[in-house]
């Protein structure tokens, strides 16, 4: 954990509950006044992680009040950032990608959205370029055509958000994730158990238990709350509840004991109270809910009108196409 005392991570990526809040707050005020100000809010990128808002519309600032289009709310961009944070868990495991860039995907992913609203970048897209720059950062050399192809998506899409994606984590990439963590403590927990070989079984349940509780931890705020010592311990202490191989509380007292802390047993439990509280506090939004939102973010971005002028364009050349066909049929009469 030496490194992780002296990383980027720890002191600049660990925030307290209310500057996450404010931080959300903040990024979707300035969508709200770029949509108010310009009629849409997706932001125009280029390759080179240049971005510019997209031009005003005419008639932005003066239209009839009940016609504008509504910007997101924090909890509907919640909803959304859920939605895609599950997405990336879908397509590392369909790519078969480590658990540490799966991690390191959802880590830059929510570190993005602390400095932008997804109403001015598509979380679709942002999703994709993280898993693609994890790969990169962890050595899991994966091509962006390859990732494209293998979820039929357009591979310039992910180049060209590859550098705003570095700005916007202040290209702070390493990353501290907690299934390394769990690997240390459990081995150390065999230690202080005696190391007894009938256990070793118990054990490797514990640390399955444990990645398993990970993976739920990492779809919520607290990795953005709590190092990763923490969340590894809190994942084991879930595990331990339902295995039982061992006096969790005792081992926790070890450990503070062992490394001097100068945090007590009692604000250590208090910390992984919260992280298991953020855990059963965790929400899924309903399909309704997500068809709801995401019109309003089709709107929001422009996308919106986009679709109705295809669905008018494909209308058109049906209509098109059926009077000549009827034409054609009337001349052979």
């Amino acid at each position: 954990m030496a490194d992780f005392l002296t990383s980027t991570h720890r002191a600049k990526w660990i925030f307290t509950p209310q500057e996450l809040v404010d931080k959300y707050t903040a990024a979707n005020q300035r969508a709200v006044e770029t949509l108010e100000k310009y009629g849409t809010t997706l932001v125009e990128v280029d390759i080179d992680g240049s971005w510019s808002y997209p031009e005003p519309q005419v008639n932005a600032r003066d239209n009839d009040k009940h016609s504008r289009t509504k910007p997101l709310s924090i909890e509907e961009e919640q909803f959304m950032r859920v939605f895609y944070e599950n997405k990336i868990q879908e397509v590392c495991n369909n790519f078969h990608f480590p658990h540490k860039i799966q991690a390191t995907a959802l880590i830059y992913f929510k570190r993005f959205y602390l400095q932008w609203s997804i109403m001015q970048h598509h979380p679709k897209n942002i999703m994709l370029t993280c898993i693609y720059a994890a790969c990169k950062i962890e050595e899991n050399h994966v091509s962006a055509e390859e990732l494209g192809k293998g979820i039929s998506q357009d591979h310039q899409m992910i180049l060209n958000n590859e550098m705003i994606v570095y700005q916007s984590l202040e290209f702070d990439l390493i990353v501290y994730a907690p299934y390394r963590s769990v690997e240390g403590f459990v081995n150390d927990m065999e230690d202080f158990s005696g190391g007894k070989d009938d256990q070793l079984p118990a054990f490797r349940n514990l640390h399955e238990a444990a990645k398993m509780e990970v993976d739920k931890i990492m779809l919520t705020d607290a990795p953005l709350l709590f190092p990763p010592g923490q969340l590894a311990l809190a994942a084991l202490r879930r595990g331990n509840e339902v295995h039982k191989v061992l006096d969790f509380e005792r081992y926790l007292k070890r450990i503070i004991t062992r490394q001097s802390s100068s945090h007590t047993i009692s604000e250590l439990i208090e910390s992984l109270n919260g992280i298991d509280s953020w855990v059963k506090r965790y929400k899924f939004p309903s399909e309704k809910d997500l068809k709801h939102i995401n019109r309003k973010l089709k709107s929001c971005c422009g996308l919106g009108s986009q679709d109705e002028n295809k669905k008018r364009e494909k209308k058109s050349k049906h209509r098109l196409k059926k009077s000549s066909t009827e034409q054609n049929v009337s001349s052979l009469n």
